[in-house]
């Protein structure tokens, strides 16, 4: 058999037919198996592997698509994948466009739950140490949720019935839905950038998961935790717990309680004042009581309970530093001056003057002055001059003589 160059396919046209042929009928398919090789990429992108015992597909999760996805695949999950399956030509690969993406074995915000909550408390949003107190007596509350919703009207009910001073300012947000967060998460900054809120409230009436999954949302939750006003949660029922009670500074079961928490009663603010002003006068009370008995204990010291005694011991003590100081001035003076006296003898003693006073004479070679210790040290015709005990007497050598033996 042979084979016409007409009839052959090039390369790119048999990849485009079969392109063609593959997107007109693998349209809206599912697609379920086994998460290998999970990129998400710095573009935003995600790429995965899907596979099964016998075959293995590749996925990609467009960044337009990725935004909508509520959990993170994880390499070894079995999820079930929705999308087109088309070619890449440049490569020859088919692969699926993944338009949805879900778990199999667990719900997608069961899982998307846990996966924040884990990435979250490690990240320490959840530790008690972080969390700060409520104010005691609150003027201003901003309440972040619909303004239409049961939620808001338990919160106005309460706060006028407790303290009709106290005012509410509310931030119409969403409460459920696509976009829900971001409204969420732009009234807690709207409060945060006014400067005379106490307390913040956000919160909404019970539902499903899927109705309060606003509330676990991660950029509800970073809105909360940087909140610089405490912030109370008031989500759902008293059975329902979301991630935004969990970095709450303070967590309400309910708006209604909510609102029991941060507005003080006129009674309770009476009551609580009444407290103080007991512990207050107790505390100086107990100020008072030291200082009476610290008052005592110096009053019973003898510095202050016999003075002129203290005063007497003091003058007796230094009388007699006095004379032990006077005794040790004459004892040192006369060491000093025998000490001298023994310096003087022993000086007069070799002084030069009573070895002259004995008849010796000291002569000396002018006109310098240099000792004459030999005959050799003067000539015939040299001027001396001679020292006694009572005088000098200057002569010029006519001779020299040497008593010793070699000038014998």
């Amino acid at each position: 058999m042979t084979t016409t160059a007409t009839q052959a396919y090039t390369v790119s046209a048999i990849t485009r037919r079969i392109k063609e042929a593959l997107e007109s009928t693998m349209q809206g398919v599912w697609v379920e198996g086994e998460v290998s090789n999970y990129i998400h990429h710095s573009s935003g992108h995600r790429y995965l592997n899907l596979k099964d015992e016998r075959a293995t597909i590749k996925l990609t999760i467009w960044r337009s698509v990725g935004g909508y996805l509520k959990f993170e695949p994880e390499n070894g999950q079995k999820v079930l994948a929705f999308g087109d399956v088309t070619v890449y030509e440049k490569g020859g690969n088919y692969q699926l466009n993944c338009r949805k993406l879900v778990p199999v074995g667990v719900g997608e915000l069961e899982l998307a739950f846990r996966q924040l909550h884990e990435k979250l408390e490690a990240e320490g949003l959840f530790t008690a140490e972080r969390k700060q107190e409520l104010p005691p007596f609150p003027q201003k509350i901003g309440v972040v949720t619909s303004p239409t919703g049961a939620a808001i009207r338990d919160i106005i009910q309460i706060a006028r019935r407790r303290n009709n001073s106290v005012e509410l300012i509310i931030y119409p947000a969403q409460v459920q839905g696509d976009g829900a967060e971001k409204t969420i998460a732009a009234g807690i900054e709207y409060f945060n950038s006014r400067q005379d809120i106490d307390i913040v409230i956000t919160g909404r009436g019970g539902g499903s998961l899927e109705d309060l999954w606003p509330f676990n949302t991660e950029l509800t939750v970073r809105a909360i935790a940087a909140s610089k006003i405490p912030v109370i949660s008031a989500v759902g029922h008293e059975v329902d717990t979301t991630l935004a009670d969990l970095v709450a500074d303070l967590r309400a079961p309910t708006p209604s309680a909510a609102a029991e928490l941060a507005v003080w009663s006129k009674r309770e603010m009476a009551e609580r004042l009444d407290a103080y002003s007991r512990s207050q006068a107790s505390q100086l009370e107990q100020m008072v009581s030291l200082a009476r008995r610290e008052l005592s204990s110096l009053l019973a010291r003898p510095v202050f309970a016999r003075p002129l005694d203290l005063i007497a011991q003091r003058q007796q003590y230094l009388d007699s530093l006095s004379r032990a100081l006077q005794t040790a001035g004459k004892n040192s003076f006369e060491k000093s001056s025998n000490r001298l006296s023994l310096s003087l003898a022993r000086l007069e003693t070799l002084s030069p003057l009573n070895i002259l006073a004995r008849g010796y004479a000291v002569s000396r070679r002018l006109p310098k002055g240099s000792l004459i210790r030999s005959v050799k040290d003067v000539l015939p015709g040299d001027r001396m001059e001679t020292v006694l005990a009572d005088g000098r007497i200057k002569s010029f050598v006519e001779e020299t003589k040497s008593d010793s033996a070699d000038d014998r």
